[in-house]
């Protein structure tokens, strides 16, 4: 610790502002993405949005195109924690600088590690400081000028690159972990798509088709209203007394079926559900933003949990639990739910009954029987991997303290 020096982040660095792209060439498409706060994740990290990307189709100045290894950090506060959150660019050539955001230029190479300041601005300390020189009232701001103001202490380069090293490894894991959950999904939804949409089910060359009322579908299949074949809000007692889990809306997805940050509580106020059950949202923007969940966390079959009265819960009557999850993530099924919803501007609920209008194509019980078969195991292990990168989370966000402080001495590994 003797080595470690007491300086300012601006000893260390100067942070660039971004550029005003202007919103009248931001659309659905185009040849790069304006990075937002929204593409950090509150602990820190580069978070992919996917469809909900910003594209920019305008003039774009050079100097605002993004390299891989380039650090950024957020000077909005466009949701609650993101402010003072960084991450690094993950590709070349496609992210641009927004305003919002700061790009961190090292002072002097041999005095400082961008490994190291990643995980610096993501320590408690520092973010408590950038948060404390936010100004604003709806939404908080900061500068390069305040940001570059805060107190820290660091150590010799050659720690530095040991504790961000450390660190990393978790990272890196964590990593590892999301992007196969992202694939078992993405691989649940297609074959959902093949099977039950476009109907290229094993077979399906020597299987006749029949019309319908949604056009030909496969023959000894059943057009039917999705209310028929899922429980719409089933009924499930809870006991009031005692602790139980509980699901707030905060803890659904926008674009995963795994349940966050779930509760303990008492009472038994608002949806029940069990294991097998999808948690729709039923709110916007909440819908909109595609919020929905997969409950696989209860301890056993006959195991019930509450949550917020804001989702609508749907389980399987003759399908399977995995089918209606992945149709509930289907635009279509979404597009019904937001066609049927009404209230006050801001506020818009869904009207359950709109699930009498989705017509759903009865498969028979042998190709449902496959598909779980095909899916469960990926539903499980996503699971299990999900609970793998909160452990990993837990252990890293212990160490960060704790190495960003001198308690663990790394000098001599």
């Amino acid at each position: 610790m003797s080595k470690w020096r007491d300086c300012t982040l601006g000893d260390l660095l100067e942070i660039k502002h971004g550029f005003a792209f202007l919103g009248e060439h931001f659309s659905d498409k185009g040849s790069h993405i304006v990075l937002t706060p929204g593409n950090f994740y509150d602990e820190g990290g580069f978070k992919n949005k996917g469809i909900k990307e910003k594209w920019y189709s305008g003039p774009i100045p050079k100097d605002y195109i993004l390299s891989k290894g380039d650090l950024l950090i957020a000077m909005t506060e466009q949701a609650e924690g993101l402010l003072g959150s960084s991450a690094i660019i993950p590709r070349s050539g496609l992210y641009l600088h927004n305003q919002r955001l700061g790009l961190v230029n090292i002072r002097d190479a041999e005095a400082a590690d961008k490994n190291f300041l990643y995980f610096l601005f993501n320590s408690k300390s520092v973010r408590q400081q950038i948060r404390g020189s936010a100004s604003g009232t709806k939404i908080r701001h900061t500068a390069p000028s305040r940001i570059e103001s805060v107190k820290v202490r660091v150590p010799p380069l050659l720690i530095q690159r040991r504790i961000a090293g450390i660190l990393s490894a978790y990272d890196d894991l964590i990593e590892n972990n999301q992007r196969r959950i992202k694939i078992l999904e993405e691989m649940a939804r297609s074959l959902y798509r093949e099977w039950f949409v476009h109907f290229r089910f094993p077979g399906h060359e020597n299987h006749p088709r029949v019309p319908s009322p949604l056009g030909e579908i496969p023959q000894g299949w059943e057009v039917r209203r999705a209310s028929d074949c899922i429980e719409i809000n089933p009924r499930v007692k809870v006991p009031k007394d005692g602790e139980k889990p509980f699901v707030p809306m905060g803890c659904l997805s926008n674009d995963s079926m795994v349940l966050h940050d779930i509760e303990l509580r008492t009472g038994n106020s608002g949806s029940k559900f069990q294991n097998g059950d999808t948690l729709f949202a039923r709110i916007t923007p909440c819908l909109e933003n595609g919020k929905t969940g997969f409950v696989q966390f209860l301890p056993g079959a006959g195991s019930v949990g509450f949550g917020s009265t804001e989702f609508i819960v749907l389980r399987s009557r003759t399908l399977t639990p995995e089918l209606v999850y992945c149709m509930a993530r289907s635009d279509e099924f979404r597009g019904v739910a937001i066609k049927s919803m009404s209230g006050a501007t801001g506020r818009q609920r869904v009207q359950e009954r709109c699930f009498d209008d989705f017509s759903v194509v009865q498969p028979p019980k042998a190709l449902l029987d496959r598909f779980s078969e095909s899916t469960r195991p990926s539903f499980k292990l996503i699971f299990e991997l999900d609970g793998q990168v909160q452990n990993l989370r837990r252990t890293r966000d212990l160490l960060l303290p704790r190495l960003l402080s001198g308690q663990i001495d790394v000098e001599g590994s």
